[in-house]
């Protein structure tokens, strides 16, 4: 059996766990939390990288210093986690859902503008399989309107658009370390804070609301009670399992591609027979290989086509159910526009086995079997 996704692991995780029971300092922010941060704020250049238990978390600060309040309106994609909208929701805000972008399944940059109403408060771009959103139009839009932009860059860390890491580009970015991304924690995340001004307001609210991380440098002589705020910090064990990955972070991201490239390689010709659609990454872009997908001629041949895989010893999975069509989505948002993309591409979109520690040679397999679905369809039409 090929699995869909195995957690990255490195032996390395073992022994720094155990140095964080050993030095009796398993709770937030000790040592590894520390190195796992400014490892990120030296890969992106972010002013300030605050670990959190989830990418969900890292959104809900964003929303809280955002200052998101009930009644206004977040314009996001409806082809996204719950949790992007959720982080909103919670705020008694309204998610303005918007049509995608057929070719990278992002947000449709062009139709963000038309979505602006007097209650608009942000604009969420979601870098669907580590493919940057076009930036440009979005931030130019915000300054336009006065907006916060908050990256959902959940999936792609060490990606980039025209040079720039994912997460820096807005006012604020999410990461996701949960088990099913290129580097994991388990459960957990990060929030990324780009204007040094925000900085002491994140750390207070991080930290239940008191201002104990001026504390623990040293800046003040005792801390106390000073804002509303909660728990954002995970256990410094589960940032030790991090950082053993983030030390060999380059390594991870080669093998990743190796295994993207080899998936393209292997499945180009029957996209260039008009069997299949494969993944766009456009020029400016440069993605971490979080995902390969294909997608097939509709709903149908997709779930015959991961029955079919399933038969051959092979797990493959769809993606998300746009939240416009949820019970929750139609309760607490909203669709602006047509949808014309996003509720068929998500139809297609298959998601095929993608993890550090796949074989170059199962990713054949994998291949071979999905031709042989496209072949025998053939036969029988």
């Amino acid at each position: 059996m090929i699995n869909f996704n195995v957690p990255p692991y490195v032996e390395k995780a073992l022994d720094y766990i155990e140095e964080c029971a050993k030095n009796q300092k398993i709770c937030g922010d000790g040592a590894y939390t520390k190195k796992c941060s400014e490892w990120i704020e030296e890969r992106t250049g972010t002013a300030k990288c605050l670990l959190t238990t989830s990418c969900t978390h890292a959104t809900e600060l964003a929303a809280l210093l955002s200052d998101i309040k009930p009644g206004d309106e977040v314009i996001m994609p409806a082809y996204t986690f719950v949790s992007t909208a959720d982080a909103f929701v919670l705020r008694g805000a309204v998610p303005v859902f918007v049509d995608i972008r057929p070719d990278t399944m992002n947000i449709d940059e062009k139709l963000i503008e038309a979505a602006v109403t007097d209650r608009t408060r942000a604009i969420v771009p979601v870098h669907y399989a580590g493919v940057a959103c076009e930036m440009d139009t979005i931030m130019d839009i915000a300054a336009r309107h006065n907006l916060s932009v908050i990256e959902d860059a959940a999936q792609a860390i060490l990606s980039t658009y025209k040079g720039r890491p994912l997460g820096t580009i807005g006012n604020f970015g999410c990461y996701s370390f949960h088990e099913t991304k290129n580097y994991s924690m388990g459960e957990g995340g990060a929030l990324l804070i780009r204007d040094e001004k925000d900085v002491d307001a994140a750390e207070i609210i991080r930290e239940k609301g008191t201002n104990r991380s001026k504390y623990y440098r040293g800046q003040i002589d005792k801390y106390t009670w000073v804002n509303f705020g909660s728990s954002y910090l995970p256990s410094d064990m589960n940032a030790a399992y991090l950082y053993a990955q983030l030390e060999i972070a380059d390594q991870i991201n080669e093998a990743r591609m190796a295994l993207w490239n080899r998936y393209r390689e292997n499945l180009t010709p029957l996209a260039e027979k008009g069997k299949i659609d494969l993944p766009t990454v456009p020029k400016e872009c440069v993605h971490n290989a979080h995902m390969f997908y294909i997608k097939a001629k509709d709903i149908e041949e997709r779930t015959a086509l991961i029955q079919h895989l399933k038969q051959n010893g092979i797990l493959s999975v769809f993606h998300y159910i746009p939240l416009h069509t949820a019970p929750a989505g139609q309760k607490f948002g909203r669709f602006h526009g047509e949808d014309r993309y996003t509720t068929r591409e998500s139809e297609r979109l298959a998601r095929l086995p993608m993890y550090y520690g796949l074989k170059l040679e199962q990713v054949d397999e994998i291949c071979e079997a999905v031709k042989k679905f496209y072949a025998s369809e053939s036969k029988t039409c």
